[in-house]
């Protein structure tokens, strides 16, 4: 069975959820694989990947709202090497996910109609992120 895979470096903006669907199906376009999985993994600690609403942007302004309450900034947390929000942003990273898994089917991402695939920079700074995209099938 095929497999292709390609590693996507993608710039992120502070603390934000970056669309990445379209380039993530141009790497499946690009692998002539019809029908399969395909399977991605975000390289950090401290952003995650997340499959949510790609039509009302304000499900993730409220996504990222109930996040900044849930695991808030300011705590007195041990690890506070690299600033403030890092330890926050592992916390966040640790509820969400760095993996996702998509079918395809005649060479589309099998996403439902409101889906999109996101990056969730964790980190007040943005941050060159490293998407693996893993394609399988045939």
């Amino acid at each position: 069975m095929p497999h292709y895979q390609q590693i996507l470096r993608l710039p992120t903006r502070g603390k934000t959820l970056c669309k990445v669907t379209n380039p993530v199906q141009t790497v499946v376009s690009e692998s002539g694989i019809k029908t399969g999985l395909c399977t991605l993994f975000l390289r950090h600690t401290s952003a995650s990947l997340v499959i949510q609403e790609n039509a009302d942007p304000d499900v993730l302004v409220d996504l990222s709202t109930f996040f900044a309450k849930l695991v808030p900034e300011w705590e007195n947390y041990i690890h506070c090497t690299e600033g403030p929000d890092d330890m926050p942003a592992h916390i966040r990273t640790a509820l969400t996910s760095t993996s996702e898994q998509i079918p395809i089917a005649r060479g589309q991402l099998l996403l439902g109609v409101w889906q999109g695939i996101y990056i969730w920079e964790h980190r007040e700074q943005g941050s060159q992120r490293e998407l693996v995209v893993h394609v399988v099938g045939e």
